[in-house]
């Protein structure tokens, strides 16, 4: 079980193991330094770095505060992808699947206060048919195409294995190795596991606290508003909690008013941000607190030059506040929860999230014969267990850009179990939803079973490609179609790639002209359609992928380019989303 972000009061402790670590690749001798968190694949110009697939190793001494005498201590990772061997002074105390959320080892009997020890940690960044994202296993690779069936071409294949190439199933960079912190945490002996907040509009608040170690007696809850007041208290380790006159969260621009919830167990004390405010569906609306809610954010990516995925608090604030300049309300997690400190940001910040779990790369037609489904669940919970009392995650997403429609009838049966354990295991009980490809959607089953209807089109890109007149006509006609299914219907990707700097007289593919009119030709068609509630435009800024022929330097389809600089579609969309509410 995942337990509490870390925190540091005055019975709880932490200390943040970040810095330069030892690195090598496994069967090296020699060690070299490395940042952590951060990728590894752009911290050395060297090609192994960036593309070999295998396993890396780091290490460094870890030493337990005697001060933490007679407390619970944890070795904690927010992220090591995409699984990771962890030993201290080479015997093995944890193994994780999964890079993208965290874990952690208790050290009890491993390592005591005053003791120090060499952690190692083993990652492995390796992707196939068993691993979410999805890497591939012989098939075409993604936005490219290895010409199968030619000898000379499938013999290179065979020798690329050999040398560690892996390749992804999806269109942005595999960055990979220790990506978020590692800290060493401390809590009494008795300490609170976990805090479920349910609120409500009339300020009840359904609780729910965890607790491990021995029995440390009673449980203990106080509500404080924002000025440090309490407004609230109760006792035991479940009920209802009520606050006079509650003051909501509202998505920016309103004001996303935070309460605490400061939960006591014997000693351990622990304080729960959390916001008053529902979501819900009704009909072809997305409600938030009651009044329809309109989404328009772009998508984004953990990504960014130096750091790759790795956290980097300064670009969060930074993106964050790009967000409130381009006057966006949203964005999706595309397509892995990206790190806790994000969406606590966002609960500060007022920016509405759709919560996606990694599940990308799944568009092989054989893929619902996979052995997946148990751990795609697994991931599933795991992130909702985390990302439950975060008023800014108003959607669960299950998956994005599946092959729905080849086999529509196995898509169904592996999707629908997915979608029916998100409801089950969030105790808010928020939307699901499925990011539906561009396909044959008039064959599929399961998007169009979605609390939400999200899909990525990209009519006058990488179809109907430049011929914007034809988009608008396939938009159009596609849109109709929706209108008779009476869902909510999210545009969740469309976009054109676009050098920062090239123009022409006339709006051609690659231009910053071309990219205005692509979106002006799309916001023509949604804003045609009261069922239309959101547009999340592909990409925020432009990011890394692998090398191939359709990639020059990366995606380039943001609106910022890598380094946050806006192009003339940031300024469009700065300008259409200024009355937006």
């Amino acid at each position: 079980m995942i337990t509490l972000y870390p925190q540091d009061n005055a019975v709880r402790m932490t200390c943040d193991l970040g810095g330069i670590w030892d690195f090598r690749f496994r069967g090296d001798d020699r060690w070299q330094p490395i940042a952590v968190p951060a990728s590894y694949n752009d911290q050395k110009p060297d090609y192994r770095f960036r593309n070999e697939a295998g396993i890396v190793e780091y290490r460094r001494k870890i030493t337990v505060p005697s001060a933490w005498a007679g407390r619970r201590v944890c070795l904690r990772f927010d992220g090591v992808a995409h699984s990771a061997r962890v030993c201290l002074d080479g015997k093995e105390i944890a193994v994780h699947r999964g890079g993208f959320l965290p874990f952690e080892v208790e050290l009890d009997g491993i390592l005591n206060p005053g003791e120090s020890g060499i952690l190692t940690v083993e990652a492995d960044n390796r992707i196939n048919h068993s691993t979410l994202p999805i890497g591939t296993e012989g098939e075409v690779a993604f936005f490219g195409s290895d010409n199968p069936g030619i000898p000379a071409v499938e013999a290179a294949k065979k020798q690329q294995e050999n040398r560690g190439i892996n390749r992804p199933a999806f269109d942005f960079f595999n960055y990979t190795g220790i990506q978020r912190p590692v800290r060493l945490t401390a809590t009494p002996r008795s300490y609170i596991r976990d805090i479920t907040l349910v609120p409500s509009l009339n300020g009840e608040v359904r609780y729910g606290i965890v607790t491990g170690g021995a029995e440390g007696g009673d449980v203990r809850i106080e509500v404080l508003d924002a000025e440090g007041n309490t407004v609230a208290t109760a006792e035991g380790t479940d009920g209802v909690l009520r606050i006079e006159q509650p003051k909501l969260w509202e998505p920016w621009p309103g004001t996303p008013y935070l309460y605490t919830a400061r939960v006591i167990y014997g000693e351990d004390v622990y304080e729960q941000p959390f916001g008053i405010r529902e979501v819900r569906v009704e009909g072809t609306r997305f409600l938030i607190n009651g009044k329809p809610f309109r989404f328009h954010g772009p998508c984004k990516h953990e990504d960014s030059p130096f750091h790759g995925r790795g956290l980097d608090l300064c670009l969060n604030m930074t993106d964050i506040n790009l967000y409130h300049w381009l006057n966006a309300n949203c964005f999706r997690t595309s397509h892995y929860p990206y790190a806790e400190e994000m969406y606590r940001l966002c609960d500060r910040e007022g920016i509405v999230i759709v919560d996606e779990v990694p599940a990308v790369g799944m568009w092989a037609d054989e893929h619902y014969g996979w052995d997946l489904a148990g751990y795609h669940e697994q991931v599933l919970r795991d992130m909702i267990i985390r990302d439950k009392n975060h008023p800014c995650v108003v959607m669960w997403s299950i998956g994005n850009e599946p092959d729905t429609d080849t086999y529509p009838d196995k898509a169904y049966a592996y999707w629908k179990p997915l979608y029916d354990a998100a409801h089950r295991a969030d105790p808010q009980d928020r939307p699901v939803t499925l990011v539906g490809c561009q396909n044959r959607y008039d064959r599929d089953q399961i998007i169009r079973s979605m609390d939400v209807v999200l899909i990525n089109r990209y009519y006058g890109w990488y179809n109907l490609s430049g011929d914007l007149d034809a988009a608008r006509y396939a938009m159009r006609m596609e849109l109709d179609w929706w209108e008779g299914r009476n869902k909510p219907v999210i545009l969740s990707e469309y976009g054109a790639d676009t050098i920062a700097g090239l123009h022409g007289a006339e709006p051609e593919m690659f231009t910053e002209e071309y990219q205005v009119a692509f979106y002006e030709m799309m916001s023509e068609c949604l804003d045609e359609r009261e069922f239309v509630i959101g547009e999340m435009p592909w990409n925020f800024a432009d990011f890394a992928t692998c090398q191939g022929p359709m990639r020059a330097g990366g995606n380039r389809k943001g609106l910022f380019t890598r380094d946050r600089r806006p192009k003339m579609a940031a300024h469009y969309f700065r300008k259409r989303w200024a009355g937006m509410e």
